[in-house]
């Protein structure tokens, strides 16, 4: 069931995988074949908890920072995806989860059972508002354009990639795993023809 008639299609990987570079051009790409269609955002580069942690230096990754992110990957794509035919998002609630998994101590009060929560959460609610998850391998230079955001994850590239991929596996939406080395160009061509296929860009 799409969210409202709206179909999802969600852009995954680990970090500098190209991912919002092609959330772009394939958004793009389809607005101009006059597919009514809309992407998100990043939500963690509009998140005041991680510029306060990753520009600032104020604190490190909690529960608190961890669990507002979780959040938005539910609240932006579904305000996002009202009246449109087609919602690209760039990552998912499942990214979040497992990079939770990586950074939070599961020692502290709350933490363990939060995560728990987050997991079923995905479970229940990613199969039934994503069409498609398109997973991304690629890796790109992480410090390319002097990135801050991705500044306290460098060193977690391979743990994270590995625990995004089994965290989206995990809920069951269909995964579309690009090959690695495309262009944008190609990447954009690949995915319509694999998305197309699955119906989603019928009116």
């Amino acid at each position: 069931m799409p969210i409202r008639g709206c179909r999802v299609i969600a852009v995954e990987g680990t970090q500098a995988a190209g991912k919002t570079t092609y959330v772009h051009a394939l958004t793009a790409y389809l607005r101009e074949q006059s597919v009514n269609v809309a992407c998100t955002g990043e939500p963690a580069r509009t998140s005041p908890f991680m510029e306060d942690i990753v520009l600032h230096g104020e604190g490190t990754f909690d529960l608190v920072a961890e669990l507002d992110l979780f959040a938005q990957h539910f609240t932006v794509p579904l305000r996002a995806a009202r009246h449109h035919q087609v919602l690209i998002t760039d990552k998912t609630p499942a990214n979040v989860l497992a990079l939770a998994g990586l950074v939070l101590d599961p020692t502290e009060p709350g933490t363990a059972a939060v995560l728990t929560a987050a997991e079923e959460m995905c479970g229940a609610w990613m199969p039934v508002a994503y069409d498609a998850i398109v997973y991304c391998r690629d890796r790109y230079d992480q410090k390319a354009g002097g990135d801050r955001m991705r500044e306290k994850v460098l060193n977690i590239q391979d743990e994270s990639d590995s625990a995004i991929y089994e965290a989206c596996r995990a809920t069951g939406v269909p995964m579309l795993e690009m090959p690695t080395g495309l262009t944008v160009a190609k990447r954009v061509q690949w995915t319509v023809e694999r998305i197309g296929d699955m119906g989603l860009l019928a009116a």
